[in-house]
This record gives structure tokens, sequence and C-alpha cells, in this order.
């Protein structure tokens, strides 16, 4: 359980610090900096469920998606949030490619929604885990 409450902070303060770019006005170098930090709140907040559905489910997922699809159907997440969590992952995907300024653009956009997911999903992480 140490284990899982480590991984819970770390995509907290994760999730902290890409709040802290959204807020800055815009600029390249903000868009490039919320995108990095989007890619690696990602990256923790999908090895945080990996270890939530392993140490609390006894489900191993060993993949973004099959995580998201655990939660759907463990009820974490609606059928629409799932789809938004999938389309996360591609874009989370996409972030090797932002020297394509378009593909940037439309990454950059998406990140407000995208914290607004990762935050409404570890509020649902906060109080199973207090249990």
């Amino acid at each position: 359980m140490e284990r899982l409450a480590l991984k819970y902070k770390d995509v907290l303060r994760a999730l902290n610090t890409l709040d802290e770019i959204l807020k800055q006005p815009f600029s390249v170098i903000v868009r490039d900096a919320a995108i990095q930090r989007f890619e690696y709140t990602f990256e923790a907040l999908w090895k945080f469920i990996k270890e939530y559905l392993k140490e609390i489910e006894g489900v191993i997922s060993n993949s973004p998606k099959s995580c998201f699809r655990e939660l759907l159907s463990l009820g974490f997440l609606t059928e629409e949030e799932t789809v938004d969590f999938l389309e996360m992952t591609d874009r989370r995907n996409d972030t090797s490619h932002t020297y394509k300024e378009e593909v940037a653009q439309i990454i950059y956009s998406k990140i407000p929604a995208y914290f607004s997911g990762m935050e409404s999903l570890l509020k649902k992480f906060q109080e199973k885990l207090k249990n």
C-alpha cells in the first residue's frame, strides 16, 4: 500500500505542475512546457492506476488504454469519460511529434480539458484510498 500512496503523491505533484503552467499567458515556450508537463502527468497517472488495479483490484493491466478500460468496468469512469481518456492516450503518444506546429497546437488546446478529467478521476481515487 505504501508504493500505491507514493504513486498517488507523484501524480498529485505532477498535476499541480500542470495546473501552474496552464495559468500562464500563452507563448510558444509556455505551450511546449505545458505539453511536457501533460506528458509526465499522464505517465504518472496511468502508472498510479496500474498500481491501484494490481494492489486493490487484483487486476494486471500493462498499458494505459487497458487501465482506462478496466476503470470503466469497475465504475470509476463512464463510457464518455473512457473515450476521453483513450483519446488522451493517443494525444500523449503524439507528444513526440510536437516539432510539427499543428500537432503542438492540437495537443495544447486539449490540455485544459485533459487536466480537468485527470483531476476529477483523482478525486474518485482519493475517496477510495481513505477507506
